[in-house]
């Protein structure tokens, strides 16, 4: 397998990027001046030329209990892996969840959540010959729930997959960040890829299938085999750079890459990439990082693995995945009035960030977690408004302490189980410093409680700038968990990427880059707008 060409200084180059697009006080990291809408990047790439395969709906599906998601493994017996499944899979992690519209706008909602709306993520389909189902590359065209196949694959095709599964890969159409977001949209994309893989993982597992993400496959690889590197079919500024590939089905056996290349090589490409915008700004730095945090073949050093823990605490209630799957919205504006929240609906949102053996999603990530919560509480039950500390694994706790301000507490608190390693670190009320904190949004303070993602930051990148990517993968799941939970408890969440990154640094007494805050959540009681109408996401328009 080839190894990709990567900068020797790559990881002083991802360093430069992560300091040049903070955002702070007295100057936002570089961006638009303007946003020009007649240039605003469509958000559904589609290839002209390649055949279309109309994928079956099913509404109300799955109809597996959310709660039964994180009972543990086996507990779901597996879903037959033919179309009607895989459609149901795509349907409910990267297809459309409703229409909004005003006067004469009109606007679609997804699955899985992104920066602005903007969904730089891209997903394909790759699988042996299936009932009802070809063998091929094939692309996701959420807007209309098909498949567009890329590839007609070489007679050595089907010797290549040594058991029934799927492989599902990931890219990033960096320009329909940046055409919003400028230098800064990289850090979003990759986020977006986080929130893409918790979504499949989830979705995956109503469905009683398994997912791994193969973290030792080089981005060449992928892109070779997702078609991303034909760079002559794809416009210019709109290519396409590989980020993840999943192997879902059995755990067993997997695709080798060299077999599974050497068909691709001996196939047949069909289609063009659809044109997204008709002209474009260019952000150099993005390019420069993109190709500093690729990542050659080989699996880096083995993750420990996450301690047994009690199973996840209840919700109140209990609804399908499906509908879960469905509802979820990011809020606009909160009820800065609404009652507090339940103490026990807080702890069943903790302890579902907690990873556990075999449960989804942070199963998915074949690494230790390196992504810690602190919370903002503002209003919940039996809980004192001020800062709190979640350590998800049992050697970061010690880790955070050495690199934390001396003077904060580091408390247990009462009436939280054991294994939710929930700490105070200070007291008192945070909701005016969370919202200048938040580029001064509002909706940071009017929340229950708001979340600022702290990441092992210079220890991982030390071990390969792709690690720059992976972290913020990790801030994405969780965000997509947080989205999630915050539905199962009647509320809602929203994602926040724009924030002063060194003022919490600061305030924390962070005098290095040992950790580095990359994610920023709100969780609240959505306040919804009267005047915009939802409609259903598939059907007449």
């Amino acid at each position: 397998m080839g190894q990709n060409v990567i900068p020797h200084n790559a990881i002083t180059l991802i360093h430069a990027y992560h300091e040049r697009t903070k955002h702070r006080l007295d100057a936002y990291a570089a961006g638009p001046d303007f946003l020009d809408w007649a240039d605003q990047p469509d958000p559904f790439r589609s290839f002209r030329g390649a055949g279309r395969l109309a994928l079956p709906l099913a509404p109300g599906q799955p109809q597996t209990p959310y709660a039964q998601l994180f009972a543990g493994p086996g507990i779901i017996p597996p879903s037959s892996l033919d179309l009607p499944h895989l459609a149901l899979l795509l349907e409910v992690s990267l297809g459309l969840s409703a229409w909004k519209a005003h006067a004469d706008q009109r606007w679609s909602l997804r699955c899985n959540p992104s920066s602005g709306n903007l969904h730089p993520t891209e997903a394909y389909l790759i699988c042996p010959d299936l009932s009802g189902l070809p063998a091929g590359v094939h692309h996701y065209h959420s807007l209309d729930h098909t498949l567009e196949r890329r590839l007609i694959p070489g007679p050595s095709w089907e010797e290549a997959w040594p058991d029934q599964g799927v492989l599902l890969g990931l890219s990033s159409i960096h320009w329909r960040e940046s055409w919003k977001y400028g230098e800064r949209a990289y850090r979003y994309c990759q986020h977006d890829v986080g929130h893409a893989l918790g979504a499949i993982r989830l979705a995956a597992a109503s469905l009683g299938w398994e997912t791994l993400l193969l973290n030792d496959w080089g981005d060449e690889a992928i892109a070779r085999l997702l078609g991303t590197d034909r760079g002559h079919e794809f416009p210019e500024e709109e290519q396409e750079a590989p980020d993840a590939l999943l192997w879902i089905g059995p755990m067993r056996r997997r695709p080798e890459p060299l077999p599974l290349l050497q068909a691709v090589d001996a196939g047949r490409w069909a289609g063009q990439a659809s044109r997204l915008s008709p002209e474009h700004l260019r952000w150099g730095v993005i390019g420069e990082a993109d190709a500093a945090a690729r990542k050659g073949f080989g699996a880096p050093s083995s993750a420990c693995p996450p301690a047994p823990l009690p199973p996840v605490r209840p919700a109140r209630s209990n609804p399908s995945a499906g509908q879960i799957f469905r509802q979820r919205r990011s809020a606009q504006r909160f009820d800065a009035k609404a009652p507090g929240l339940p103490g026990t609906d807080f702890i069943r949102i903790l302890d579902a960030l907690l990873p556990r053996p075999g449960v989804p999603p942070f199963d998915l990530l074949p690494w230790t977690p390196a992504i810690h919560p602190l919370l903002f509480v503002h209003r919940v039950e039996g809980l004192e408004p001020g800062c709190y500390a979640l350590p998800r694994h049992p050697g970061s706790e010690d880790r955070l302490r050495s690199s934390l301000r001396a003077d904060f507490l580091w408390q247990n608190v009462a009436g939280v189980p054991d294994h939710i390693p929930l700490r105070l670190l200070r007291r008192g009320d945070t909701r005016d410093f969370v919202r200048t904190l938040c580029c001064h949004q509002a909706i940071a303070s009017q929340s229950l409680f708001a979340v600022a993602m702290l990441a092992e930051f210079a220890p991982r990148l030390e071990e390969g700038a792709w690690w720059y990517r992976w972290l913020h993968w990790e801030a994405g799941l969780l965000g997509q968990s947080l989205y999630l939970e915050a539905e199962a408890a009647t509320l809602r969440g929203t994602g926040i990427g724009c924030f002063f990154d060194d003022e919490l640094h600061r305030w924390l007494g962070l005098a290095d880059r040992q950790f580095q805050s990359l994610y920023h959540f709100t969780v609240g009681q959505a306040v919804d707008d009267p005047r915009l109408t939802l409609l259903p996401p598939y059907g007449p328009r």
